[in-house]
């Protein structure tokens, strides 16, 4: 009997403060519904100062607040963690207001939202690689910002991201023995990550991919795909000279030239 009184407390509560909200919606005096969407703003009910917010807009317009009132109405969206709808607001603020004080940091706000977006690796990444535009594009537009040091640690994050996700792809194609795919993928990640603190093991997965792509070709195949192999031992020595993976590298090399020794 007490669950079913709570029950009907909690409903009764909820209905009065649904019927209070809509009161205060109806309400057609502009300045109490501004004062309540951002009393709503910070008590952080974001749902009710949004739709406040949205429907003084059109009435604030043109004024002073406009432009207060706009971003509070932008952030009250990031802060719900609907971040597709705050990147739509975001954009058109600076759109609105080319000349404020706020771009810059709206311009950030708006490339993190869709860092807060970027999917688990294995997903697809295409707001990632749109974070990276987006932040790169505020380090060359603000290089002087404090927020330009937060933004290329994101783009180092997200580029870390890609760089896993294409890794495990490489490494997939390997195991599901298709060298030669898995090769190639090894070779585009030591070229397209050259800082990476990984670069040589990527160099040594490719060199190890092709030299199993040549061991399981066909005979009149193999010479042409182990000379392959040595090519690609060569230019592991050329950049990873002083790699501790030159060894692995090199037990590739002798077996590949014990390869080439019996083809001749």
């Amino acid at each position: 009997m007490n669950r079913i009184l709570v029950a009907f407390c909690v409903v009764l509560a909820l209905s009065s403060c649904t019927s209070k909200f809509q009161t205060i919606l109806k309400n057609k005096d502009t300045d109490f519904k501004v004062k309540m969407a951002e009393k709503y703003f910070q008590e952080k009910k974001y749902t009710n100062a949004q739709q406040l917010f949205e429907s003084v807009m059109p009435f604030v317009k043109g004024t002073p607040r406009y432009e207060e009132l706009y971003l509070k109405f932008a952030n009250s969206y990031y802060y719900d963690k609907d971040y597709q709808n705050a990147e739509n607001l975001f954009k058109t603020f600076v759109e609105y207001f080319p000349n404020s004080t706020k771009t810059e940091e709206v311009e950030f706000m708006r490339a993190y939202t869709y860092y807060k977006r970027s999917p688990k690796p294995e997903l697809d990444q295409t707001t990632t690689n749109r974070t990276i535009q987006l932040m790169q594009a505020f380090i060359d537009g603000h290089p002087t910002s404090k927020k330009a040091k937060e933004a290329a640690e994101v783009i180092d994050a997200c580029r870390a991201k890609l760089e896993l996700k294409e890794y495990n792809t490489a490494t997939l194609y390997f195991n599901l023995a298709l060298y030669r795919a898995a090769a190639i993928s090894y070779g585009l990640m030591s070229d397209g990550y050259p800082d990476s603190k990984k670069s040589d093991q990527y160099k040594l997965l490719t060199l190890r991919a092709y030299f199993k792509f040549a061991e399981n070709s066909f005979v009149d195949k193999q010479k042409e795909r182990f000379e392959k192999v040595v090519t690609e031992y060569n230019d592991f020595v050329d950049r990873y000279s002083e790699s501790p993976l030159l060894a692995e590298a090199k037990k590739i090399k002798t077996q590949t030239d014990n390869y080439l020794n019996k083809i001749k």
